[in-house]
């Protein structure tokens, strides 16, 4: 079984920030490196945020695996604010 932990998603724009806490494994985020993303208007009308998620768009918190499956088991994989697994693009 492939432990889960908790990251810290984090993109500063100039007209404002995306911000997450979520719940995956270690395979999980290293697949995502490399993805395009796209949140849609989520910081205003017309906004259009989207983007490649890079080496330190996401760091692990230091939460033991334990841990993070008893708050996980109340709050589920997302802890607060945007998870970038959600909004991965697709190809087509």
């Amino acid at each position: 079984m492939n432990e889960k932990y908790l990251w810290k998603f984090g993109w500063g724009l100039g007209y404002g920030d995306v911000e997450g806490l979520f719940v995956t494994t270690e395979e999980e985020v290293a697949n995502l490196i490399g993805k395009e993303v796209y949140f849609g208007d989520i910081l205003g009308k017309h906004s259009e945020v989207y983007g490649e998620i890079e080496e330190g768009d996401i760091k692990k918190v230091g939460l033991d695996p334990e841990t993070v499956a008893k708050v996980s088991s109340v709050l589920g994989d997302t802890w607060s604010g945007y998870n970038p697994l959600y909004y991965v693009e697709e190809a087509e």
